[in-house]
Protein backbone atom coordinates (compact mmCIF):
# COMPACT_ATOMS: atom_id res chain seq x y z
CA UNK A 1 0.00 0.00 0.00
CA UNK A 2 3.19 2.20 0.66
CA UNK A 3 4.43 1.72 -2.39
CA UNK A 4 1.14 2.40 -4.26
CA UNK A 5 0.40 5.97 -2.46
CA UNK A 6 4.09 6.88 -3.34
CA UNK A 7 3.53 5.97 -7.11
CA UNK A 8 0.26 7.08 -7.38
CA UNK A 9 0.58 11.11 -6.18
CA UNK A 10 0.99 13.77 -8.71
CA UNK A 11 4.46 13.99 -8.13
CA UNK A 12 5.29 10.60 -8.79
CA UNK A 13 3.54 10.70 -12.04
CA UNK A 14 5.81 13.50 -13.18
CA UNK A 15 9.28 11.47 -12.22
CA UNK A 16 7.76 8.74 -13.83
CA UNK A 17 7.27 10.79 -16.60
CA UNK A 18 11.01 12.64 -16.35
CA UNK A 19 11.98 8.86 -16.12
CA UNK A 20 10.96 7.96 -19.32
CA UNK A 21 12.12 10.32 -21.02
CA UNK A 22 15.60 10.16 -19.43
CA UNK A 23 15.73 6.24 -19.91
CA UNK A 24 14.64 7.59 -24.16
CA UNK A 25 17.16 10.25 -24.45
CA UNK A 26 20.32 7.95 -22.84
CA UNK A 27 19.26 5.16 -24.67
CA UNK A 28 19.21 7.76 -28.42
CA UNK A 29 23.15 8.93 -27.25
CA UNK A 30 24.16 5.45 -26.78
CA UNK A 31 22.84 3.91 -30.42
CA UNK A 32 24.71 7.42 -31.83
CA UNK A 33 27.56 7.10 -29.85
CA UNK A 34 28.11 2.77 -30.84
CA UNK A 35 26.97 3.39 -34.23
CA UNK A 36 29.66 6.42 -34.49
CA UNK A 37 32.64 4.06 -32.74
CA UNK A 38 31.32 0.97 -35.39
CA UNK A 39 31.86 3.54 -38.36
CA UNK A 40 35.68 4.69 -36.78
CA UNK A 41 38.80 2.81 -37.83
CA UNK A 42 40.37 1.41 -35.41
CA UNK A 43 43.94 -0.47 -35.17
CA UNK A 44 42.10 -3.69 -33.46
CA UNK A 45 39.11 -5.92 -33.16
CA UNK A 46 39.37 -5.99 -29.69
CA UNK A 47 40.49 -2.05 -29.05
CA UNK A 48 37.00 -0.99 -30.78
CA UNK A 49 35.09 -3.78 -28.77
CA UNK A 50 36.41 -2.38 -25.74
CA UNK A 51 35.26 0.83 -26.17
CA UNK A 52 31.81 -0.44 -27.12
CA UNK A 53 31.81 -2.13 -23.94
CA UNK A 54 33.04 0.61 -21.90
CA UNK A 55 30.20 2.75 -23.28
CA UNK A 56 27.74 0.26 -22.80
CA UNK A 57 28.73 -0.06 -19.22
CA UNK A 58 28.70 4.03 -18.45
CA UNK A 59 25.51 4.67 -20.09
CA UNK A 60 23.90 2.29 -17.48
CA UNK A 61 25.97 3.49 -14.56
CA UNK A 62 24.87 7.51 -15.63
CA UNK A 63 21.18 5.90 -15.98
CA UNK A 64 21.32 4.11 -12.87
CA UNK A 65 22.73 7.44 -10.77
CA UNK A 66 20.03 9.73 -12.57
CA UNK A 67 17.27 7.70 -11.42
CA UNK A 68 18.61 7.48 -7.86
CA UNK A 69 18.75 11.41 -8.12
CA UNK A 70 15.45 11.99 -9.36
CA UNK A 71 13.32 9.26 -6.98
CA UNK A 72 15.71 9.89 -4.20
CA UNK A 73 12.77 10.91 -1.60
CA UNK A 74 10.13 8.21 -2.54
CA UNK A 75 13.60 5.51 -2.31
CA UNK A 76 14.18 6.81 1.16
CA UNK A 77 10.51 6.43 2.39
CA UNK A 78 10.13 3.26 0.70
CA UNK A 79 13.21 2.35 2.19
CA UNK A 80 11.48 3.16 5.89
CA UNK A 81 9.31 0.58 5.00
CA UNK A 82 10.75 -2.11 4.19
CA UNK A 83 13.23 -2.34 6.80
CA UNK A 84 11.64 -5.40 8.28
CA UNK A 85 12.59 -7.04 5.12
CA UNK A 86 16.14 -6.12 4.70
CA UNK A 87 17.63 -9.69 6.42
CA UNK A 88 15.55 -11.33 3.53
CA UNK A 89 16.10 -9.30 0.37
CA UNK A 90 20.07 -9.60 1.33
CA UNK A 91 19.64 -13.32 2.07
CA UNK A 92 17.85 -13.99 -1.47
CA UNK A 93 20.14 -11.64 -3.23
CA UNK A 94 23.24 -13.68 -2.03
CA UNK A 95 24.65 -14.50 -5.51
CA UNK A 96 23.61 -11.12 -7.16
CA UNK A 97 25.54 -9.11 -4.79
CA UNK A 98 28.21 -11.56 -4.90
CA UNK A 99 28.41 -11.10 -8.84
CA UNK A 100 28.46 -7.34 -8.06
CA UNK A 101 31.35 -7.89 -5.65
CA UNK A 102 33.50 -9.40 -8.57
CA UNK A 103 32.88 -7.54 -10.73
CA UNK A 104 34.14 -4.37 -8.18
CA UNK A 105 37.37 -6.86 -7.71
CA UNK A 106 38.02 -7.03 -11.07
CA UNK A 107 38.06 -3.46 -12.33
CA UNK A 108 38.98 -2.48 -8.99
CA UNK A 109 42.66 -4.31 -9.55
CA UNK A 110 42.30 -4.36 -13.32
CA UNK A 111 42.59 -7.94 -13.35
CA UNK A 112 42.25 -8.27 -17.31
CA UNK A 113 40.52 -6.66 -19.45
CA UNK A 114 38.80 -6.98 -23.19
CA UNK A 115 40.80 -8.97 -25.59
CA UNK A 116 42.88 -10.99 -22.61
CA UNK A 117 43.44 -14.71 -22.82
CA UNK A 118 42.43 -15.73 -19.22
CA UNK A 119 42.11 -19.34 -17.60
CA UNK A 120 39.95 -19.50 -14.16
CA UNK A 121 38.40 -23.20 -13.41
CA UNK A 122 40.29 -25.17 -16.37
CA UNK A 123 38.44 -22.62 -18.65
CA UNK A 124 40.86 -20.48 -20.79
CA UNK A 125 39.80 -18.23 -23.30
CA UNK A 126 39.70 -14.19 -25.13
CA UNK A 127 37.47 -11.70 -22.75
CA UNK A 128 35.15 -10.57 -25.32
CA UNK A 129 32.33 -8.98 -23.31
CA UNK A 130 32.44 -7.46 -19.33
CA UNK A 131 29.43 -6.21 -17.45
CA UNK A 132 28.67 -5.56 -13.75
CA UNK A 133 27.54 -9.44 -13.24
CA UNK A 134 29.25 -11.49 -15.64
CA UNK A 135 32.17 -12.31 -17.81
CA UNK A 136 31.58 -13.35 -21.10
CA UNK A 137 35.03 -15.54 -22.86
CA UNK A 138 35.20 -16.68 -26.13
CA UNK A 139 36.65 -20.21 -25.27
CA UNK A 140 40.31 -21.64 -26.28
CA UNK A 141 40.85 -25.41 -26.58
CA UNK A 142 40.32 -27.81 -26.30
CA UNK A 143 44.16 -28.79 -24.44
CA UNK A 144 46.22 -26.57 -22.46
CA UNK A 145 48.68 -25.42 -25.35
CA UNK A 146 45.66 -25.19 -28.13
CA UNK A 147 45.26 -21.74 -29.74
CA UNK A 148 42.21 -22.49 -31.99
CA UNK A 149 38.76 -21.06 -30.50
CA UNK A 150 36.28 -23.82 -30.17
CA UNK A 151 33.48 -21.36 -31.40
CA UNK A 152 31.28 -21.42 -27.61
CA UNK A 153 31.15 -18.41 -25.90
CA UNK A 154 30.93 -19.29 -21.84
CA UNK A 155 29.15 -16.70 -19.52
CA UNK A 156 30.99 -16.89 -16.06
CA UNK A 157 29.08 -15.35 -13.07
CA UNK A 158 31.76 -12.58 -11.76
CA UNK A 159 31.63 -14.37 -8.59
CA UNK A 160 33.90 -16.84 -9.52
CA UNK A 161 36.54 -14.16 -8.74
CA UNK A 162 36.03 -13.69 -5.55
CA UNK A 163 37.14 -17.61 -4.76
CA UNK A 164 38.93 -19.05 -7.95
CA UNK A 165 42.40 -17.46 -9.08
CA UNK A 166 43.08 -16.31 -12.34
CA UNK A 167 45.78 -16.52 -15.04
CA UNK A 168 45.99 -13.87 -17.38
CA UNK A 169 47.76 -14.91 -20.22
CA UNK A 170 48.13 -11.58 -21.23
CA UNK A 171 49.60 -9.70 -18.83
CA UNK A 172 52.63 -8.53 -20.66
CA UNK A 173 50.23 -6.85 -23.32
CA UNK A 174 51.45 -6.89 -26.64
CA UNK A 175 53.99 -9.54 -26.33
CA UNK A 176 54.03 -12.51 -23.99
CA UNK A 177 56.95 -15.22 -23.54
CA UNK A 178 55.30 -18.52 -25.07
CA UNK A 179 56.04 -22.02 -24.59
CA UNK A 180 56.15 -25.17 -27.12
CA UNK A 181 56.44 -28.59 -26.24
CA UNK A 182 58.28 -30.74 -28.98
CA UNK A 183 58.74 -34.22 -27.27
CA UNK A 184 61.97 -36.55 -29.33
CA UNK A 185 62.72 -39.95 -28.66
CA UNK A 186 66.25 -40.52 -26.73
CA UNK A 187 67.67 -41.92 -29.82
CA UNK A 188 67.87 -38.94 -31.96
CA UNK A 189 70.58 -36.42 -31.76
CA UNK A 190 69.56 -33.78 -28.79
CA UNK A 191 71.74 -31.44 -29.85
CA UNK A 192 70.80 -31.39 -33.15
CA UNK A 193 66.99 -30.98 -32.38
CA UNK A 194 67.96 -28.77 -29.57
CA UNK A 195 70.33 -26.22 -32.85
CA UNK A 196 67.25 -27.06 -35.04
CA UNK A 197 64.59 -25.51 -32.68
CA UNK A 198 66.52 -22.51 -31.85
CA UNK A 199 67.22 -21.58 -35.49
CA UNK A 200 63.62 -22.09 -36.44
CA UNK A 201 63.04 -19.72 -33.64
CA UNK A 202 65.51 -17.33 -34.43
CA UNK A 203 64.76 -17.38 -37.79
CA UNK A 204 61.27 -16.45 -37.26
CA UNK A 205 60.86 -14.17 -34.36
CA UNK A 206 63.96 -12.21 -35.66
CA UNK A 207 61.14 -9.12 -37.58
CA UNK A 208 60.04 -8.01 -33.92
CA UNK A 209 62.73 -9.56 -31.68
CA UNK A 210 63.82 -5.77 -30.37
CA UNK A 211 60.59 -4.58 -30.34
CA UNK A 212 59.66 -7.78 -27.65
CA UNK A 213 62.72 -6.88 -26.02
CA UNK A 214 61.67 -3.26 -25.11
CA UNK A 215 57.69 -3.47 -24.63
CA UNK A 216 58.86 -6.68 -21.90
CA UNK A 217 61.29 -4.09 -20.41
CA UNK A 218 59.04 -1.42 -20.49
CA UNK A 219 56.64 -3.66 -18.39
CA UNK A 220 59.18 -4.71 -16.00
CA UNK A 221 60.19 -1.11 -15.31
CA UNK A 222 56.73 0.02 -14.79
CA UNK A 223 55.31 -3.17 -12.72
CA UNK A 224 59.04 -3.24 -10.76
CA UNK A 225 60.18 -6.48 -11.42
CA UNK A 226 63.04 -8.16 -13.43
CA UNK A 227 62.06 -9.41 -16.71
CA UNK A 228 64.01 -12.58 -18.51
CA UNK A 229 66.08 -12.49 -21.65
CA UNK A 230 63.55 -12.96 -24.27
CA UNK A 231 65.67 -14.85 -26.86
CA UNK A 232 64.55 -17.85 -28.07
CA UNK A 233 66.07 -20.92 -25.05
CA UNK A 234 65.52 -24.92 -25.34
CA UNK A 235 65.22 -26.54 -21.86
CA UNK A 236 65.06 -30.40 -21.10
CA UNK A 237 62.78 -32.84 -19.43
CA UNK A 238 62.54 -36.25 -19.08
CA UNK A 239 58.87 -37.63 -18.71
CA UNK A 240 59.65 -40.78 -19.49
CA UNK A 241 62.93 -43.24 -19.61
CA UNK A 242 62.62 -43.30 -23.68
CA UNK A 243 61.90 -40.00 -24.36
CA UNK A 244 62.52 -36.34 -24.18
CA UNK A 245 60.87 -33.06 -24.37
CA UNK A 246 62.03 -29.99 -25.89
CA UNK A 247 60.60 -26.95 -24.20
CA UNK A 248 60.82 -24.18 -26.58
CA UNK A 249 60.60 -20.50 -25.02
CA UNK A 250 59.91 -17.88 -27.33
CA UNK A 251 58.31 -14.23 -27.50
CA UNK A 252 55.23 -13.63 -29.53
CA UNK A 253 52.64 -10.76 -30.28
CA UNK A 254 49.90 -11.81 -27.85
CA UNK A 255 47.36 -11.86 -30.48
CA UNK A 256 48.90 -14.49 -32.70
CA UNK A 257 50.83 -16.84 -30.91
CA UNK A 258 49.40 -19.92 -32.43
CA UNK A 259 50.29 -18.31 -35.82
CA UNK A 260 54.10 -18.00 -34.84
CA UNK A 261 54.08 -21.20 -33.22
CA UNK A 262 52.97 -22.90 -35.91
CA UNK A 263 55.34 -21.21 -38.14
CA UNK A 264 58.19 -22.23 -35.79
CA UNK A 265 57.45 -25.94 -36.10
CA UNK A 266 56.63 -26.16 -39.64
CA UNK A 267 60.49 -24.40 -39.96
CA UNK A 268 61.88 -26.86 -37.35
CA UNK A 269 60.45 -29.80 -39.49
CA UNK A 270 62.46 -28.31 -42.65
CA UNK A 271 65.38 -27.78 -41.37
CA UNK A 272 65.24 -31.83 -40.17
CA UNK A 273 63.68 -33.12 -43.51
CA UNK A 274 67.05 -31.19 -44.99
CA UNK A 275 68.89 -32.68 -42.76
CA UNK A 276 68.19 -36.23 -43.58
CA UNK A 277 67.93 -35.85 -47.06
CA UNK A 278 72.12 -34.10 -47.15
CA UNK A 279 72.36 -36.79 -44.53
CA UNK A 280 70.97 -39.33 -47.24
CA UNK A 281 72.78 -37.91 -50.10
CA UNK A 282 76.17 -37.93 -48.47
CA UNK A 283 75.76 -41.82 -47.43
CA UNK A 284 74.94 -42.36 -51.15
CA UNK A 285 77.87 -40.63 -52.22
CA UNK A 286 80.28 -42.86 -49.88
CA UNK A 287 78.67 -46.30 -51.18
Amino acid sequence: MELFSILSSSSSMGKLISSGLLIVALSVAYRLLSASIRRMEWSSQETRRRWLVMTRNVAVLVCLFLLVVVWAEQLRTLALSVVAFAAAIILSTKELLMCLTGGTLRSSTSMFGIGDRIEVKKLRGDVIDLNLLTTTVLEVGPEQFSHQHTGRAVVLPNSVFLSEPVINESFTEDYVLHTSVVPVSRKEDWTRVERHLLRAAEEVCAAYLEAAQRHIARIGRREGISVPSIRPAVTLQFPKPEEINFILRFPVPSAKKGQIEQAILRRYLELERDHAATASTDSALLT
